[in-house]
Order: C-alpha cells, then sequence, then structure tokens
C-alpha cells in the first residue's frame, strides 16, 4: 500500500525552480530517504507534503489524504520535524512533551510506550528548558513531540544535522524501532552515508530526481571502474587524476580521491594510474579498485548526464 505519492509536483520562488516534476511513492511502513546537498529542494517538497506551502502544479497525497484540499485532516495524522530546531526554547522538556500532547488532543501515557524509548534519555533533563540542551537531546525531543499524537506518517527534515556522530548513530536506531511499530517515515539528509539506513532511497539535485531505488539498487548501477587514490599531497594528486587519460571524474573521499575511469581495464588501469602519478613526482601512492558507494553513484549521475536537469531514472 502507498502511503505517500506525488504526481508533477513542481514549486518555484520567483525565477528559481525549487522542485520540478517530481513524482514519488513511498510505501507503508518503509524509511525512505531523500538524498540530496543543500538547495536540492528536499525542504520545499517536506512542506508540501506537510500542507505547509502549495505546489505551484501537480498532486500529492499522504496516507489518502489529498494535501491541499485535506490538509486539516492530513495535520492530525502526521508528524514533522522540521530541519531547525522549532520548540519552544523557553519551555522544559516537560512542557514542551505536554503542550503538543495537548494541541493533539491527547495524553502523554496514552502513547508514552511509542516514546519510551527515546523519552528515557530526556527524562533527567525534564526540568530543563529546550533552548538549554545539546544538540541531540534537542533533536530526542523534537522526535518526541513529532510522535506524542502516534502519527501514521512521519516526516523528518534532515534529523542528524548539527549533531554529533554518536547522537546521530542512536537517532537512526530509534527509526529503525519506530519502523517496526508500523510508522511509516520519510526522512531527509545531505549525507549520503545515511543512504544505506534507508529501505529505499531518492537522489535529488536541483529539484530533480537522478534515480529511485534501494540503495543496493543504486549502486548495482554503476558500471564504469572506480579506484581509491591516494599519495602524500592531495590536493594536487586530485588535479593530476582529472587530467590522467581517460579519467571521467575525481573527487576527495575522506583520505583517498575516488577516480572513476571512462576505459575497463582494471589490473591494467592500476598500473597506468601508479606510472602516471610516479611521472608527475608523488610519492607514497596507492591504488586499489573500489566498489562504488551512494556518493559515487550520485556524482556520476551529475557529470555524466549533459543536462544538468536530470530525468528520473528507477534502476
Amino acid at each position: 500500500m502507498l502511503e505517500i505519492q506525488t504526481h508533477h509536483l513542481s514549486k518555484s520562488y520567483g525565477p528559481v525552480r525549487a522542485v520540478e516534476d517530481i513524482s514519488l511513492e513511498v510505501e507503508a511502513g518503509e524509511v525512505f530517504g531523500l538524498i540530496g546537498p543543500d538547495g536540492a529542494g528536499k525542504t520545499t517538497l517536506f512542506r508540501i507534503l506537510t500542507s505547509l506551502i502549495l505546489p505551484d502544479t501537480g498532486t500529492a497525497t499522504v496516507a489518502g489524504l489529498d494535501v491541499v484540499r485535506e490538509y486539516k485532516q492530513l495535520r492530525q495524522i502526521i508528524g514533522y520535524m522540521p530541519g531547525r530546531f522549532s520548540l519552544y526554547q523557553d519551555l522544559t522538556v516537560e512542557e514542551n512533551l505536554g503542550f503538543f500532547a495537548n494541541v493533539f488532543g491527547v495524553r502523554i501515557r496514552d502513547n508514552y510506550e511509542l516514546i519510551r524509548d527515546i523519552y528515557v534519555q530526556l527524562e533527567p533533563f525534564k526540568d530543563r528548558r529546550a533552548g538549554a540542551l545539546s544538540g541531540g537531546m534537542k533533536q530526542k525531543l523534537a522526535l518526541c513531540c513529532a510522535l506524542i499524537h502516534r502519527p501514521r506518517v512521519l516526516l523528518l527534515d534532515e534529523p542528524g544535522t548539527g549533531v554529533d556522530p554518536v547522537s546521530r548513530k542512536e537517532f537512526w536506531d530509534m527509526l529503525r524501532r519506530l519502523r517496526a511499530s508500523g510508522i511509516t517515515i520519510l526522512v531527509s539528509t545531505p549525507n549520503m552515508d545515511e543512504a544505506e539506513l534507508c529501505d529505499r532511497i531518492a537522489l535529488l539535485q536541483q529539484g530533480q530526481l537522478l534515480a529511485v531505488n534501494t540503495p543496493a539498487g543504486i549502486t548495482a548501477g554503476f558500471r564504469r571502474p572506480l579506484f581509491a587514490v591516494r599519495s602524500d599531497e592531495m590536493y594536487r594528486l586530485i588535479q593530476d587524476l582529472r587530467s590522467f587519460e581517460g579519467a571521467a571524474d575525481c573527487h576527495a573521499f575522506g583520505e583517498y580521491a575516488h577516480l572513476t575511469l571512462n576505459t575497463a581495464n582494471e589490473p591494467a588501469d592500476e598500473k597506468l594510474i601508479l606510472q602516471y602519478l610516479v611521472s608527475q613526482n608523488h610519492r607514497n601512492i596507492e591504488v586499489k579498485p573500489v566498489a562504488a558507494t551512494v556518493e559515487d553513484c550520485f556524482i556520476d549521475l551529475m557529470t555524466t548526464t549533459q543536462n544538468p536537469k536530470l530525468k528520473t531514472q528507477n534502476l
């Protein structure tokens, strides 16, 4: 069963096309990720789905409710956590939670089982003002408030932004437990590594979809040779690799540079890359073939298409 459907959604802000011809389907009970950099259109799409703004063209339904015509009913059955912390900073943890429970006409104890694993971490700070919480604790409080009425669909706009890696991991562990309770989760993130934690993902850039599939399905579509390369001078290494004959793209990836080739002869290519870098006076060189990540696929989809406004690829 489909819980979220969009058909040819578009939204512009003056001359800027924030969302263009987006058609998506999210299954009930799955964690679906919108993956893309800042400015890709993720937040605009979330605001349309939560009935906060109107699309210019196209339609969208969440849990079978039209986001324009049935917005009042829609707001009762969704939970929304915006990218920016938007709770009442001068209210305590307990007061914020009680306020949102009252807004939805429920009692905290009615759905406490749903938020218990999250709230037990907040309970020692229940009398602390929300504005004085750490980034990770603010995130947990915002999630509790979004869940207090037991929503059917949960929309989380860049929940990992501004929090430490440990808190981010804890948050994704919570999402997996929430999925087990039957809640459909739509989450956006600019962090490509978080794509692996979703059931399916949509890669978004410049307001359009690049691809929609499982993370494994996305990476399986990467067909060209890919090498991880490093030497003592990373900046010069990337510049030189981009000039290497047969290079399709090269970008930084942690302590390595990821080099994509147009050719397909890995053993010979590996030797040629090494010889080339030696000729360019690089030292402590390491070259090895690697499997593509979602980030590699995202960059490849951007660089291999002449038109930057890409058509959706259901790989």
